[in-house]
């Protein structure tokens, strides 16, 4: 890339703060404490270990990590290089983890070690094995002095050991892909939603202002937020790791969302700041309900709760508000928007139901199937347009330009608007399972299930979930004298997909009910569902 008077590059956040306050806490993860010059030192030498393997601007690089400080590091130090980053769910099976190597056509790939119970580098390796394109495999290993368990690749310790703690920075263009975030439609493979730096940037500072009205700097204290959402999600990611970078934030990381450990990290720190589902809002009023948990030293520190990813229940939202004295704040967005789009915001009233007004930059409407504003009130697809939105999918301008009909982004969401521009989410056109947050496709899954040998015929739909808001149901139709139970169809699924994703319940049937146009007709299933309860 030629020499730009306009460049624009994520990676700045950290460097920023790095050279004022380089002594102050960026990352805390149990006892380990990362100072923003120790981040950015580190992301320099991955920065530097990319050259050196020849990959720069325009490449794209995969990272497989869960909530440690080895995530913001490498991520940032792919930014450094002018690269994009290819975050990767630390569910994903090998299937999984391949398709999303070779779309994105990553040259490199760094993987934690993982545990027993998720042996995360054996999986991605599997995956790498498969993708001729990916030529690097990196380990980030639980014990830095410990051996890369694939020779001859190396751990991020060896690969890093040798390297300079200075780098400087490629001077992307705003324009340039930053991140690539797969995300699923209705047909197909999940599909990179290609964001860029002035995307991210923009949606980081504009996340960043809308906590400003109650986060008060006057005291000169660092705020402090934890990080209970996994980063490779794009409200992990952007609205915590990111937005909190840019503000010079403490981020304390939690692996793995328990409501008593959350509960700790938020005391032991001192949380200022909290983004959760509704299921995790859900679990900790339980946890605190039947265990009378002492929480008067969260409550003190506590300034701001956020909820996303799906529908908070008002009774919950209510009375997580009464309990801990916390205004719990409603968002929406998507990862084609990098992600916030509307926010209830802190200088006006919140109103239940609703996921709040644009946000800064943001223009939303409600659409009809002819592209046509509808009246306030009315129901209407939800269409975007602002610096936050994506420049399309990658590879895929077909699906990009439908997505982009007459210049706003299609959100798939079917959302209703007041008179004051606030926004309620009420019903999804994507055939889409809303599951503890988490986005599941039943076609992606549905083209899987059909490859098993006794199965001829499957229909995937959401079912009602006290817990999860909806949970995964599978309608099969066996092979002409196949047998399969149900224990081992489920056993079969958790080998298929991500934990996330796979199928708790089926129920085997002689047939499934065919529509006019001879497709499934799932709406009747569902009916039956509403019918029966079951």
């Amino acid at each position: 890339m030629e020499n730009s008077a306009t460049t624009l590059n994520l990676a700045s956040i950290i460097e920023h703060h790095a050279r004022l306050t380089p002594e102050r806490e960026a990352i805390v993860w149990n006892d380990v404490r990362m100072t923003y010059g120790q981040l950015n030192s580190l992301s320099n030498k991955v920065a530097n270990s990319l050259v050196d393997m020849g990959i720069g601007h325009g490449d794209k690089v995969a990272l497989s990590c869960p909530n440690l400080p080895y995530f913001p590091a490498v991520y940032y130090g792919i930014l450094k290089a002018g690269a994009a980053v290819v975050p990767l769910s630390v569910l994903f099976k090998p299937r999984e983890a391949a398709y999303h190597l070779r779309d994105s056509d990553a040259k490199a790939v760094f993987v934690f070690e993982g545990t027993d119970e998720l042996p995360l580098a054996k999986c991605v390796k599997e995956a790498f094995d498969q993708v001729e394109t990916c030529e690097n495999l990196v380990v980030m290993t639980k014990d830095p002095a410990a051996a890369s368990p694939f020779s001859p690749h190396k751990t991020l310790t060896q690969l890093t050991s040798d390297k300079s703690d200075k780098f400087e920075t490629y001077p992307t263009a705003p324009s340039d892909t930053c991140a690539i975030l797969y995300t699923s439609g209705t047909t197909g493979q999940p599909k990179g939603a290609e964001l860029t730096h002035l995307n991210l940037m923009s949606n980081v500072t504009t996340t960043w202002l809308t906590h400003l009205p109650v986060l008060d700097f006057t005291d000169g204290k660092q705020k402090t937020v934890l990080i209970t959402l996994p980063l490779f999600h794009t409200t992990g990611q952007t609205v915590q790791m990111n937005t909190n970078m840019y503000g010079g934030s403490r981020v304390v990381l939690l692996p793995r969302f328990e409501p008593l450990a959350a509960l700790e990290a938020m005391k032991k720190e001192k949380v200022n700041f909290w983004v959760g589902v509704p299921t995790m809002y859900w679990a900790i009023m339980k946890y605190v309900d039947e265990t009378g948990y002492e929480i008067s030293k969260i409550t003190e520190n506590m300034k701001v709760c956020t909820s996303g990813g799906a529908p908070m229940p008002i009774e919950v939202m209510k009375a997580f508000e009464k309990k801990f004295g916390v205004r719990v704040m409603e968002g929406y967005g998507l990862s084609e928007t990098s992600p916030l789009a509307t926010f209830n915001h802190f200088s006006k009233p919140s109103k239940a139901g609703t996921v709040g007004q644009a946000i800064f930059g943001v223009q939303i409407k409600c659409v009809d199937e002819d592209d046509k504003e509808v009246e306030r009130g009315k129901r209407g697809e939800v269409v975007i347009r602002g610096t936050n939105v994506m420049k399309g999918y990658y590879k895929r301008p077909e699906a990009t330009a439908e997505a982009f009909k007459n210049g706003w982004f299609h959100s798939g969401d079917i959302g209703v608007m007041d008179e004051e521009g606030y926004l309620s989410i009420v019903d999804r056109k994507k055939d889409m399972i809303l599951r503890g947050g988490y986005n599941v496709y039943p076609r992606e899954l549905e083209e899987v299930i059909m490859t098993h040998e006794a199965v001829s015929l499957c229909a995937v739909i959401g079912v009602p979930s006290e817990r999860l808001g909806e949970e995964v149901k599978a309608f099969v139709v066996l092979k002409q004298g196949a047998e399969l139970t149900e224990g081992q169809f489920v056993e079969w699924c958790k080998g298929q997909f991500a934990a996330n994703k796979y199928p708790r319940y089926v129920e085997f049937r002689e047939e499934l009910p065919i529509g006019g146009t001879g497709k499934i007709y799932k709406r009747a299933l569902r009916e039956e569902l509403d019918t029966t309860g079951s």
